[in-house]
């Protein structure tokens, strides 16, 4: 335990994959090399893949590296993170932002209150809603062909990553718009456990608001 906890410490978000704009595939990787590290359980039981969007596909989160702005906002279509739970543990869940400023990992309290800053008053359009994804099944079912990150004539709109796209087990090559669509009717209505425990197991989780996000952490099994 002495190992791994000094291993958090001196983590340095430089030392995993990461291609500007491919957040979703980044994540991706960063969990696999979380799991063979030995930062993570093995099974990646303890880790869970957080898609923040909304129906405009219009995000404000702070602190991060994009920004050209002081407070190092950027208005994003859509991000994603990992968020790190160990089950026999009293300590506060860990998150794994690639693209923050702030210190990685990051206590989730401390993230929700510098990135997503719950207190700044947004118009409804610019809410954010969190679909969190059981890294088992993310790893299981997800894929992108980065279609979406193609002009109309081809052209990439970013550079993408020098390996393959990541294909399902299944063999679907692309369902990244299934994780990145979602709005507030999709929310949990309760986050009682037994509400939680079958939402979580599904292939594209569950969707919670920003007021909600801590909360179901304590409430996972």
């Amino acid at each position: 335990m002495a190992s791994v906890t000094s291993e958090l410490i001196a983590m340095n978000a430089t030392r995993f994959q990461h291609t500007p704009y491919y957040c979703e595939e980044n994540v991706y990787l960063l969990c696999k090399t979380l799991c063979e590290n030995g930062v993570a359980d093995a099974t990646s039981s303890d880790l869970f893949v957080v898609f923040i969007s909304n129906e405009k596909k219009q995000v404000p989160l702070w602190h991060q590296k994009a920004s050209s702005r002081a407070d190092g906002v950027v208005l994003w279509d859509y991000h994603v993170i990992c968020v790190q739970r160990k089950k026999e543990s009293d300590s506060e869940p860990l998150v794994w932002d690639l693209d923050s400023t702030l210190p990685f990992p990051s206590p989730l309290a401390s993230y929700v209150t510098e990135t997503i800053q719950p207190s700044f008053q947004l118009f409804a359009d610019y809410q954010r809603f969190f679909r969190i994804v059981h890294a088992p099944l993310f790893f299981k079912h997800f894929a992108s062909d980065r279609r979406h990150m193609k002009e109309p004539d081809g052209s990439w709109t970013a550079q993408p990553p020098p390996y393959e796209p990541i294909v399902a087990q299944d063999g679907i090559l692309h369902n990244l718009s299934e994780y990145i669509s979602m709005s507030g009717a999709d929310t949990l209505s309760s986050l009682d456990a037994e509400t939680v425990r079958a939402a979580i197991s599904q292939k594209l989780g569950v969707v919670v608001s920003h007021t909600q996000l801590q909360d179901l952490f304590t409430k996972l099994p």
